[in-house]
């Protein structure tokens, strides 16, 4: 079994920050017709307004779905606890002193912040360096 780190400080020192290559784009639809739409999708929330899909840009053009804010998607690669406190909340709140926006989604296994794609690099050194303060 993998050792999940619970602590904001253990969680942030260990979370070793990776910036994926793809390029997402937030979506909304309120009928998926084609089940390829959600095949091709990084994450999905059913909300009373319809069903909130991350996806692929190229995903989101083939289906002819609106890319209003390109996105880039940073994974935090540490087993946090989902019981965990804090880990997010120092993530977003390093962005956010940055003006970097930042949308967070947490899995079972990682957590996962969204950026906006121009300010990727930036938000992965920001990360970094949190990382980096918290290990010393």
């Amino acid at each position: 079994m993998i050792e999940k780190a619970h602590t904001a400080s253990d969680m942030i020192a260990g979370m070793t920050p990776v910036l994926l290559d793809d390029v997402f784009v937030f979506a909304t639809v309120s009928e998926p017709v084609d089940l390829a739409l959600f095949n091709g999708a990084q994450a999905t929330y059913r909300e009373a307004e319809g069903m909130s899909l991350i996806l692929p840009v190229a995903t989101a053009q083939a289906h002819g779905i609106l890319i209003d804010s390109e996105m880039r998607c940073i994974t935090l690669n540490v087993y946090s606890s989902l019981e965990g406190v804090g880990l997010t909340a120092a993530v977003a709140q390093a962005l956010a002193d940055h003006g970097i926006a930042c949308n967070m989604v947490a899995a079972y296994h990682h957590d996962h912040a969204f950026v906006p794609a121009s300010e990727a690099g930036r938000a992965l050194g920001i990360l970094q360096a949190l990382q980096t303060s918290a290990s010393t």
